[in-house]
């Protein structure tokens, strides 16, 4: 070994055993929280430990103060994981998420809250709402909306009844992967191509690789399933069958990968959103008070001339700006439609206050899903 290595193996050294005792001394001032918290809490309320608000206030002060060479993000998810752990102290968590394991949900959910939760796998959407309704679950973690195919019209139908609140959000880059038992190297000889006999995968991921299913594989059979992953635990007991699915899939179910990033779009993304029965404060600072947080609502109106025009009249004139809005049909009436809309800011912060005020009285029925900090990483 260099001599010139040593001192500076040394500093490391030091400086690790500085950045643990940090950590652990931050760990103790995480149940200090605790305790505080259940010390105050009244008859018959339970204690709230994770507050959204609050971690993106934290991971965003890591984002302005951080001077490298490590990534603003690179620091920002380090940060999410010394959170996690020291929130596990406080209460560990369950979340509930659309399964089985492997899906790009769970990593939504793990790039969210961190690897120090317990991630619980569903089958459904629904399930995903069921748990979290009944507590079995502290959150759930379902996908709303996809960069190429447009928006997931179950998790919207569900947001119609469902009692809980959006409490945030995350978005993951997609990148999907082909994969079955076959040896890795068949896929560019023609020849075993013919041993293909059907692809599996969720149908929005099968949308997303059309380009690439017409042009590789044309003719072979597309089954969709209810996830990612389950296509990929399906190829793995079938002889000729192949999954679209994560990188992470294919190690779980030991696949082989035959392609990589099959995606038709490069930026392939998908946003998932964070349910929970909390109502979330903002996390706004007084200097970004539009730009830190986001309001979801559920609005429905007459159908006649102009209906729309008059709902989305009170966002302008308060100068707000409007993220998304979607359409789904209403289930009270023929040709009456319920409009999902997104718009910067907390639903606290007078102006968007404003809006939905007189979004109500022009409405037949208005919905506040929830307003959440926008996502950080």
């Amino acid at each position: 070994m260099s001599d010139d290595l040593i001192p500076i193996r040394d500093e490391i050294d030091k400086l690790d055993q500085q950045i643990q005792l940090l950590l652990n001394q931050r760990a103790r001032c995480a149940k200090k929280v605790a305790d505080v918290k259940m010390a105050e809490l009244k008859e018959g309320e339970n204690a709230i430990f994770y507050r959204p608000e609050r971690e993106a206030q934290v991971l965003r002060k890591v984002m302005d103060r951080n001077t490298g060479p490590i990534s603003d993000e690179e620091m920002a998810r380090l940060f999410r994981e010394v959170m996690s752990t020291c929130l596990a102290l406080e209460q560990p968590m369950k979340i509930a998420f659309l399964g089985p394991k492997g899906t790009f949900t769970q990593a939504a959910a793990l790039k969210h809250f961190g690897h120090s939760v317990l991630t619980m796998p569903f089958s459904g959407i629904d399930e995903v709402f069921r748990e979290v309704e009944a507590d079995s679950c502290h959150y759930g973690v379902v996908p709303v909306e996809n960069s190429t195919e447009g928006v997931i019209s179950h998790t919207l139908d569900m947001l119609i009844d469902s009692p809980l609140n959006i409490c945030g959000e995350v978005s993951l880059r997609i990148h999907h992967y082909l994969m079955g038992q076959q040896d890795a190297i068949t896929l560019d000889d023609s020849s075993m191509l013919s041993t293909i006999t059907k692809v599996y995968s969720h149908q929005q991921s099968l949308a997303q690789c059309r380009d690439w299913l017409d042009n590789r594989l044309p003719g072979i059979e597309r089954i969709p399933v209810n996830s990612n992953a389950e296509a990929a635990r399906l190829a793995s007991n079938e002889v000729g069958a192949v999954a679209i699915a994560s990188e992470t899939a294919a190690e779980i179910y030991k696949l082989n990968v035959l392609a990589e990033k099959i995606e038709d779009e490069l930026d392939n993304t998908t946003r998932f959103i964070i349910l929970g029965k909390q109502v979330v404060e903002s996390s706004a600072n007084t200097e970004d008070t539009m730009l830190a947080d986001k309001t979801s609502i559920m609005v429905t109106s007459a159908n006649e001339s102009g209906a729309l025009y008059n709902l989305l009249k009170p966002i302008a004139e308060n100068g707000l700006s409007m993220t998304r809005i979607e359409s789904r049909p209403s289930k009270s009436g023929l040709w009456q439609y319920l409009f999902f809309i997104d718009v910067d800011g907390h639903s606290s912060e007078p102006a968007v206050a404003n809006a939905l005020l007189a979004i109500k009285e022009r409405a037949s029925l208005l919905k506040i899903l929830g307003s959440y900090p926008k996502a950080v990483l």
